[in-house]
This record gives C-alpha cells, structure tokens and sequence, in this order.
C-alpha cells in the first residue's frame, strides 16, 4: 500500500522497442502507486513474465515477434489469469480494435495519448473499467449501428440492461453491486450471461454491441469509455 491506502498497482511492459519501454516506464515511475514489475520485449517473453510475476496489469503492444499482443491477450484469458490487459499501440486500424477486444482485452489506448492518459487508463484497467480511445469508440460505434449483418440480440433481462448501462458509465464490478444492492459474484454472473447473449467478449465490446443493437444509448457509453 501507499502512504495513502491506495493499492500498489503491479505492470507488465511489453513492447519490441526498448526506448519505448522506458519512456513508458520513466513516467510511470514517477507515481508512488504503480510499480513495473517486469518488461518484455516479444509474446513469449510476456507470456513467461506473466507466469512469474503475475502482474495486475499487462500493457501490451499489439506489434511483437514471436507472440503478438492480440495472441497473449487470448493466451492470458485461455489461462483464466486474472491480469487486466491494456493494449497500447500506434495501430488505430478498426480490424486490429475489434480483434484485440475480440481476444478479451479490457482496454485499446494509442501511443500518440499523453502519460497522464496512459497512468489513468492502467489505473482504471486494474479497478476493472473498460478503456477506449475515445475518437476509436465513436468510430466503432458508428460502424457497428451501420452494419446490417448483426444478428439480433437474445433479449437482455430488465437486470442485465441496469448492470449493462452502469458498466457502460464506467462502474467497476463492486460498484455495480453496491449501487444495485446485489453481491460481487450476482454481477460477475450477471455480466458472463450478457457476454453470451451478445457474443461479446469484453467490457468494452459488449458494451458497444449494445449501443449498435439500440439497447443503451450511445451517450452512456461515450462518458464510459
């Protein structure tokens, strides 16, 4: 803990390029409540580093020998590691988006974002928020509302809209439950039924499939994100 109760924040960097690593890292450094616990500078290398140091968050770039971050965000979900996973890249591709939040990440920020985004984004990954770019957010929304091919949702349950529209604002799992009066594991629950019903695999990518399929209006969803 810090001298202020505020929990130590445990990271992985990964990244191919060294001086981007420590660029990252200088700056992170700089706050008393993030420690970079170990760096990568390929897939397999953070996928070792992960089963050693298990970190709180892994901040992964998307472009990596070997292993891609795309492919260690699914090997961290296929592990059940409970490890936040942002990506951090200079791709703003939508394809590369839609595929890292396919894989389960729980945020997609750019490289071109300034250090305090970035400390912001990793804090807000480790209290269980979704983090998205914010002109990339407005952006998939757009194209997912335009694209005809979505099926119908299953319909979603008057609880499952509350817990959905609350984790579209931003409120973490223990939010949610005080907010609503329900225990820790009824959200979790709650929250796997909706990613099944949506075929989502994340926050974020449930939360914008929702928006797309008019479920929760968009404007929640950009404060969220």
């Amino acid at each position: 803990m810090t001298s202020d109760n505020q929990p130590i924040i445990r990271i992985l960097l990964a990244d191919d390029h060294v001086v981007v690593r420590a660029g990252i890292r200088q700056f992170l450094d700089l706050n008393s409540d993030l420690q970079v616990v170990a760096e990568a500078s390929n897939g397999q290398e953070a996928c070792e580093q992960l089963k050693q140091t298990t970190p709180d968050v892994a901040v992964l770039d998307i472009q990596m020998p070997i292993m891609s971050g795309i492919e260690v965000t699914r090997w961290i979900r296929s592990n059940r590691m409970p490890v936040g996973i942002l990506v951090l890249t200079a791709y703003d591709d939508d394809p590369y988006v839609q595929a890292v939040l396919r894989a389960g990440a729980n945020g997609y920020i750019l490289k071109t974002a300034d250090p305090q985004e970035i400390i912001q984004a990793i804090r807000d990954v480790f209290h269980g928020k979704s983090v998205l770019d914010a002109a990339l957010a407005q952006r998939l929304i757009v194209k997912l509302t335009q694209q005809e091919e979505i099926a119908p949702a299953e319909s979603l349950t008057d609880r499952e809209l509350q817990i959905l529209s609350l984790a579209a604002k931003g409120y973490t799992n223990k939010a949610i439950a005080v907010q609503l009066g329900i225990s820790d594991r009824t959200v979790q629950n709650h929250l796997a039924n909706i990613f099944q019903k949506l075929n989502a695999q994340s926050r974020t990518e449930a939360v914008m499939r929702a928006v797309s399929l008019g479920l929760i209006p968009a404007n929640i969803a950009e404060e969220g994100l």
